[in-house]
């Protein structure tokens, strides 16, 4: 194994000679390097200098280890057979190229000084190993490949088998068609269906029949992506197979069934609830993912700043009250009331939920799952809780009138209510209760406050670039914050990055980001989700509007006035500092 030469350059050395820092950023990596005795490696990454593909050539170079692009080779499947899968993705190695006369395998590591797994691969396969530096990206997109493969050679051996054993899924023969589908390959087929979606972070799974094939879809970041195209014959084994893993009916086909399942893939634990839809060309299924212990987040981390941070906090410290969260479906809202709820978590406090299903779990909470079949509705959980000595009570969703009411009720006698309502925005929460018969005095008496909210993609920080946009695009943007540039409100906000943004606005000098696609962000350009916000707070014109039953667009003019960022505003704030895309906010929020 090579090791750093006397007469070899040192990797700050390497990147000056190619250009790719300046003078001064070499001077300052060498004083912070004296200085604070940080390793120089560490100082390049932590201050961004150059991309990771040079920084990872710049590193070899200076140990004088060639770096290899996995892409560009054609690797034969038996490589494989020197390092396992496991190996491969514990350690990020692959094997790429043997050389049978001098018993030579080219191995490209991320971490080509890790000699222990040199040593055990050269000791166990009894091969002389020349190791290669590579990105983690590379390592990702060959292992990707061979599960593909893998995937593929299962479905292979799964139609022979079919074909062999003329599997049908008889109505009146249940129990051999559950021993049949038991059996590998087509377990292991919806198997690294699951597991490939767990691992891609991915929040449903679709899988649905056509005329001659089955589609593979994936919803990750809040969009569908086709993952493969399955054979038409795999159809019925895959969903059957499904099936059995929910408990659900075999024979029944002519109409929508629900059901459940836990996975563990790694340290994660992931609930799937699935759900079967039938279409003309057979049966459809989603399965909806639910990581079963869900990390509960600061709402400074979910995006909540300034002004809007601030309404939520004062609405959710009133001892009595309601706090409404609004929003499509797959938006956050319940990640929201989770992080205020892990706020108001004292042992002084009893905080009981009624959701469906529970999809975060919460020390000291006592949570209960809604269901219907036992007759355990929202409103009779509702009615029980009332019971129960609670200080705060959740309810993950108001569906019909008999909960809304409860649920205001509940925050009359003296109770602290959070709540979620699919509703477009804020302002719009407030005429939909009075549409479900709420009585709009007890409306005004109640509501603390109203968050709408949306989800978008953050952009890829491996492959984002600046851009300069055209004028139209400046000029969209500043339609979209007029009157808001010289707001008070925001102006007097602690927060660096908003007001960092207001300068760019005023001064119009206005920056757009992007990313170009990576291997780190499978070509997107976006990774991970934040969100964006407006905050309605009840203050007395409102409460005056809302007994005139004024329109929810009149009641969010007034809420603007009063100093509230809609969507659009918030989402261009996060395009400003570079967080999204400009079509990203348009996308969800428009």
């Amino acid at each position: 194994m090579p090791t750093q030469l006397t007469d070899t350059k040192s990797i700050e050395d390497i990147l000056h000679d190619k250009e790719l820092i300046t003078d001064d950023q070499l001077s300052a990596i060498k004083f912070e390097n004296i200085n604070t005795g940080k390793p120089v490696t560490q100082i390049i990454k932590e201050h961004n200098y150059v991309s990771e593909l040079d920084f990872i050539k710049a590193y070899g170079e200076s140990y004088g280890i060639p770096f290899v692009s996995l892409r560009d080779k054609e690797i034969d499947p038996s490589l494989m057979d020197y390092v396992t899968i496991d190996l491969a993705k514990n350690q990020q190695v692959i094997p790429f190229e043997y050389d049978k006369e001098k018993n030579k395998l080219s191995l490209a590591m991320v971490d080509p000084l890790d000699l222990p797994t040199i040593e055990f691969i050269e000791k166990k396969e009894n091969v002389h190993v020349k190791p290669f530096i590579t990105t983690p990206g590379e390592i990702s997109h060959v292992l990707g490949d061979l599960q593909g493969r893998a995937i593929g050679e299962e479905i292979s051996a799964a139609l022979e088998e079919i074909n062999q054993t003329t599997l049908k899924l008889d109505e009146t023969s249940e129990e051999i068609s559950t021993a049949t589908l038991r059996d590998a390959p087509i377990a292991r087929i919806v198997g690294m269906i699951l597991e490939t979606a767990v691992k891609t972070g991915a929040s449903d799974i679709h899988i649905e029949p056509h005329e001659d094939s089955t589609r593979l879809r994936y919803r990750i970041d809040g969009v569908l992506e086709e993952k493969r195209t399955l054979p038409k014959q795999m159809h019925d084994p895959v969903v059957a197979r499904i099936k059995i893993l929910a408990n659900m009916k075999l024979d029944e086909k002519r109409k929508p069934l629900d059901g459940r399942f836990k996975v563990q893939v790694g340290d994660t634990a992931t609930d799937l609830r699935v759900s079967t839809l039938p279409t003309v060309n057979g049966e459809k299924v989603v399965i909806r993912l639910l990581q079963d212990e869900g990390s509960v987040h600061s709402f400074k981390d979910l995006g909540l700043r300034g002004l809007s941070l601030k309404r939520v906090e004062e609405a959710i410290l009133k001892p009595t009250g309601m706090l409404l969260v609004t929003g499509p479906t797959s938006s956050g809202k319940t990640v929201t009331l989770a992080a205020a709820l892990n706020k108001l978590n004292t042992v002084r406090v009893n905080i009981m939920t009624l959701e469906d299903p529970v999809e975060i779990r919460i020390p000291g909470v006592n949570q209960v799952q809604v269901n219907p079949q036992a007759g355990l509705t929202f409103a009779n959980g509702l009615r029980a809780f009332l019971r129960q000595d609670p200080n705060v009570i959740m309810v993950g969703e108001i569906r019909d009138g008999e909960t809304a009411e409860l649920a205001i009720h509940a925050a009359l006698t003296g109770h602290m209510v959070l709540a979620t309502l699919h509703t477009n925005s804020s302002a719009g929460a407030l005429p939909r209760l009075l549409d479900m018969d709420i009585e709009d005095y007890l409306l005004v008496s109640t509501v603390n406050a109203i968050v709408a909210q949306r989800l978008v993609r953050r952009i890829c920080p491996v492959c984002k670039t600046e851009i300069d946009p055209p004028e139209e695009v400046k000029q969209q943007i500043k339609g979209i914050m007029h009157g808001m540039e010289e707001s008070k409100l925001l102006s007097q906000s602690k927060d660096k990055q908003l007001i960092e943004s207001l300068k760019k606005l005023r001064n119009n000098d206005i920056k757009l980001y992007r990313g170009k696609g990576c291997d780190e962000c499978n070509g997107t350009g976006y990774s991970g989700r934040v969100g964006i916000f407006e905050v309605l707070s009840m203050s007395e014109a409102l409460s005056e509007l809302v007994l005139d039953h004024a329109s929810a667009g009149k009641l969010h003019q007034q809420a603007q006035a009063e100093g509230m960022l809609s969507l659009q505003q918030d989402g261009v704030l996060r395009v400003l500092e570079g967080t999204t895309t400009l079509e990203e906010v348009m996308r969800v929020a428009k």
